[in-house]
């Protein structure tokens, strides 16, 4: 619960977050508002009296199709004003301050999965109004908690792959995309022999760690003939260590240290721009550690870049290397604020109107996490769409821990590049980071 979580935050003080306003005192407030469809139920909440929305959260990517959405609905409810406040850098560490001054926001961002449950006493149950309903299964189950009430909403939906550059690899002779460890080792030579650098890192950031990892773990899990979830949930009780799993001893670490050798210069250096930076124009085949968001970023530097998506080869086995999806980012209506009741009703516009729809895939330009709303016009989503068609999406066991541990294992795995970590230390001391941070209970 919340209270260990505000313990371990003490201790660990996040002091940065991919993650990347105050309500009254309201408790019946979220459940007081009939759910409403477009905007038409205006019976929901009173239209008269001015309304003061505020959110908080971290994602500045997307600070523009935020805005795009708070005017519209400044059309459908005039008396309803949204107060936009977004940070990134030091986001956990400021949420969990407004959390226990009592200063929770009216809207509020954390990661989904295991995070859902840490911030259940501070969150409203949207489990009956519409715009759970209007959720894909998948993003549902993201968003519930672990005794299957509703208690966020998808920022988007989402897509975690090992990207390339069609043109770099074709240059190489290289047909088909490597699925397996031996076929990346052998494009590896055809690349270098042609003088084009394998990989672009991103390994100052912590959070990239975390998408890359997760394509091991699901490998991991398969071998061991379970699923994520329970595989983590053993890590998270001590009941097993990577040396148990060969797939997370040997090949995560190994690919780890392939990227280092074939990547480009001073990985610990390099943020999530720089390497989308150099991706864009040519300097590497393949970028780690990233996701759908990137995109647009990529294609505003090279209009014709020529994008391909993967899974990441995590073994010997080719079924292995799988794109996941998933929704890993939710918003939170604090469920103790004087305008629950309002801001349910305007993200069950969002989430169910035409406008709504569209929003996610001609404003926002992710993937939709709401049924019966297109793709946007983007060439990720697209091929996303062609590989379920015959392939199985991976396990978003991202979202199986907790973003305090993510940190963590994130900079232990920057002091393992970095040379002050062995293996064998930098292990162990992520498997007592699981048991201490692992989960909400």
């Amino acid at each position: 619960m919340l209270k260990r979580f505000m313990a371990v935050s003490a201790s660990l003080l996040l002091a940065g977050g991919l993650l990347a306003g105050c309500g009254g005192g309201n408790n019946n407030a979220a459940n007081n508002t009939a759910g409403t469809n477009g905007g038409d139920n205006a019976a929901a909440t009173d239209s008269s009296k001015p309304v003061t929305i505020n959110m908080f959260t971290a994602s500045p990517e997307y600070t523009d199709a935020f805005n795009a959405y708070i005017a519209e609905y400044k059309k459908v409810k005039p008396n309803v004003t949204i107060n936009l406040e977004i940070m990134q850098a030091d986001y956990n560490t400021v949420l969990k301050s407004k959390i226990a001054a009592g200063s929770t926001p009216d809207v509020f961002q954390t990661t989904a999965g295991g995070d859902i449950d840490t911030f259940a006493e501070y969150s409203a149950d949207l489990t009956n109004e519409p715009l759970a309903a209007a959720m894909t299964d998948a993003v549902r189950s993201n968003m519930s908690s672990s005794d299957g009430k509703v208690l966020g909403l998808p920022v988007k939906g989402n897509l975690f792959v090992l990207m390339y550059n069609k043109k770099l690899l074709a240059d190489a002779g290289i047909t088909e995309v490597p699925k397996t460890t031996a076929e990346l080792d052998d494009a590896i030579t055809k690349l270098e022999a042609k003088g084009i650098t394998p990989f672009v890192n991103a390994y100052k950031e912590w959070w990239v760690w975390k998408h890359i990892f997760q394509h091991f773990v699901d490998a991991a899990a398969t071998d061991a003939g379970t699923d994520a979830k329970s595989l983590v949930a053993k890590f998270i009780a001590g009941d097993t260590t990577f040396k148990d799993h060969p797939v997370l001893y040997d090949n995560f670490f190994n690919f780890i240290d392939t990227t280092l050798k074939h990547g480009t210069d001073k990985p610990l250096e390099r943020d999530s721009n720089a390497e989308v930076s150099d991706f864009a124009l040519g300097k590497a085949a393949f970028m780690t550690g990233k996701g759908a968001w990137d995109e647009e970023a990529i294609k505003k530097i090279t209009p014709d870049f020529d994008l391909g998506i993967a899974g990441y080869p995590v073994s010997d086995k080719p079924e292995q290397s799988q794109i996941i999806t998933g929704a890993d980012q939710a918003l939170r209506i604090n469920k103790d604020s004087a305008v629950a009741a309002e801001t349910i009703e305007f993200f069950n516009w969002l989430y169910t109107s035409e406008y709504g729809k569209s929003w996610f895939s001609t404003v926002a330009k992710v993937i939709p996490p709401i049924k019966d709303a297109p793709m946007p016009d983007l060439q990720m989503p697209k091929e996303m769409e062609e590989i379920l068609k015959t392939e199985k999406s991976g396990d978003l066991s991202v979202n199986y821990s907790l973003d305090t541990f993510h940190q963590k294992f994130g900079e232990l795995m920057q002091a393992y590049i970095g040379g002050s970590k062995t293996k064998d230390q930098a292990i162990d001391e992520i498997q007592k980071a699981w048991i201490q941070f692992g989960s909400a209970e």
